[in-house]
């Protein structure tokens, strides 16, 4: 059956690196993917000065081309925290999207971004009807932490592996236009920026973990028995 699959995370690029191929291997299923980014207002990011606006318009439409749905909330870096009004405006999202599997960013990180973001997800996540207080909005029955590089991530053990080698070619462009588009330059596939390289290195990384050539880690929230045989 297919399944709705919500992603959570600080920046417009940090589902589109952290997890690419997953959701792309999950569109691939015919699952239903949308992706929410709680920052939406880059006002004072120099890097996109003058096309602040353009910015989540142009990450949400490279999502759409790739079958997925991005949604922002208009938060703004390192203005925002975990507070009740937070809670529920994710929290609306969670109840709107209706996720039976959730994805969010690892809750230590060097990034005051990415800890609020992974906060304000889980809880949202875990307890969406209780803090809108409407009935018949479920939890996700699966929950995972993803993370977003080892320049950010503090501590991450991972326990679940999936193999992207498939979709590697796609995620890497998807990333590398994202890129190209903040620095405000054409897209060229055969110059990999460092975010890209880092990308690279990360999943080889993780594929070697796992015997695949490429793959993307992560974190189940809940311990459930699995019947192995």
């Amino acid at each position: 059956m297919p399944k709705t699959i919500l992603a959570i995370g600080a920046h417009y690029d940090d589902c589109p690196f952290g997890i690419p191929g997953i959701l792309l291997k999950a569109v691939a299923s015919h699952h239903r993917v949308v992706i929410l980014s709680l920052i939406g207002d880059y006002r004072g990011w120099p890097p996109i000065a003058g096309r602040e606006q353009e910015l989540p318009k142009a990450t949400a439409a490279m999502a759409r081309e790739r079958g997925m749905e991005m949604r922002f909330l208009n938060f703004q870096s390192h203005l925002f925290d975990v507070t009740s009004e937070n809670k529920k405006l994710v929290a609306e999202v969670v109840a709107d999207v209706q996720p039976d599997i959730g994805f969010l960013l690892w809750r230590d990180d060097v990034h005051d971004d990415h800890v609020a973001a992974s906060r304000l997800g889980e809880i949202a996540l875990r307890n969406a009807g209780q803090l809108l207080n409407k009935r018949g909005i479920k939890a996700p029955r699966e929950i995972y932490y993803f993370d977003n590089g080892p320049r950010h991530t503090i501590g991450f053990e991972p326990d679940t592996f999936v193999d992207v080698t498939a979709e590697w070619r796609q995620s890497i462009d998807w990333l590398g236009r994202l890129m190209a588009f903040v620095r405000n330059e054409p897209y060229d596939q055969a110059k990999p920026d460092s975010a890209q390289q880092l990308k690279e290195t990360l999943a080889l990384y993780r594929g070697k973990t796992c015997g695949v050539k490429y793959a993307e880690a992560v974190r189940s929230l809940y311990r459930a028995p699995r019947d192995i045989f």
